[in-house]
């Protein structure tokens, strides 16, 4: 039987994103609220892998090093799996906007493997994230989008789609919290 899949967005949805910038820095770190014990329960409950798939604008450049994105990063992740979450893989694309990386979300680039991979399930599978960035990858994966939309102008000029068009073709559920995103996941299961 095929796997379906979260692809999970890291900032905005998995730790707070700081206004204007990068987590550079351990002070500019803090996590969604209650997303250890929701995404727990869905790793725990429900049958879905897990996968982290972000833009980092300028990663590995002199003003975002690695050396200060790596140690947060590994941080974040040995905190969900101390929590019982753990991610299968975690893809990070640290192009701008203006270079236009096919790798760069809301393009497919870095996720397009698991379209070709009959082990997988795309179409029953989901993205969450809080931009429409996010949503737009689920449409262009031929998946739904569960959207923790705190801010709708987040990613307003890298979609093709309006947002009129993204609600009714690739979002399936619009939330400001994970509580919801599990309750609804697990209302699928239970059918």
């Amino acid at each position: 039987m095929a796997k379906k899949l979260l692809f999970i967005d890291r900032d905005g949805t998995l730790i707070i994103e700081p206004k204007g910038g990068n987590i550079d820095s351990w002070d500019k770190l803090q996590f969604f609220p209650y997303v250890f014990k929701y995404l727990n329960l869905i790793a725990t409950e429900l049958d879905y892998e897990l996968v982290v798939v972000s833009n980092q604008d300028g990663l590995g450049t002199e003003s975002f090093p690695y050396s200060h994105f790596q140690p947060i990063q590994d941080f974040i992740m040995k905190s969900f799996e101390n929590e019982g979450i753990n991610f299968s893989a975690t893809y990070f694309d640290p192009s701008f906007k203006h270079e236009k990386s096919p790798n760069r979300k809301p393009r497919i680039g870095l996720i397009k493997h698991y379209l070709d991979d009959p082990n997988y399930d795309v179409p029953n599978s989901f993205v969450i994230g809080d931009r429409i960035t996010d949503v737009q990858l689920a449409k262009n994966m031929g998946c739904k989008c569960l959207w923790i939309h705190r801010n709708e102008g987040l990613g307003m000029k890298e979609i093709t789609d309006s947002v009129e068009v993204l609600r009714e073709t690739a979002l399936a559920l619009e939330t400001t919290n994970w509580k919801d995103i599990y309750e609804y996941l697990k209302g699928l299961n239970e059918k």
